[in-house]
């Protein structure tokens, strides 16, 4: 059993910052890539950011020189740093986490998210 919760969300005027965690915890043997999905009200989910195991990393272009994504390995948490946030419809930010079990399972687990809104 593997549980995902993030945390950070909440409301920022345009300009602000927020910093987003996502902590796993379970029977976590390991985690591969890490990343970070947006979605707003009736529309689609989308990426935002990734980060694999060692460390490398890429971003949706909307993200790209504002947002960073780190993580802490002895942790199991993930980190979105978002700077320079920008107005727009208020989105749930959700963290996808690709996790090996201590059993020996593999799979792609979502958190429930945490709501981000930019608004003055």
């Amino acid at each position: 059993q593997v549980h995902l919760v993030e945390s950070g969300g909440g409301l920022v005027q345009p300009g602000g910052s927020l910093s987003l965690s996502c902590a796993a915890s379970g029977s976590i043997f390991r985690i591969y890539n890490m990343e970070w999905y947006r979605q707003a009200p009736g529309k689609q989910r989308e990426l935002v950011a990734i980060i694999a195991r060692i460390g490398s990393t890429d971003y949706a272009d909307s993200a790209k020189g504002r947002f960073t994504i780190s993580r802490d390995n002895a942790k199991n948490t993930v980190y979105l740093q978002m700077n320079s946030l920008k107005h727009e419809a208020p989105a749930v930010y959700l963290c996808n986490v690709d996790i090996k079990t201590i059993a020996g399972r593999r799979f792609v687990s979502w958190g429930r998210g945490t709501q981000v809104t930019v608004s003055s």
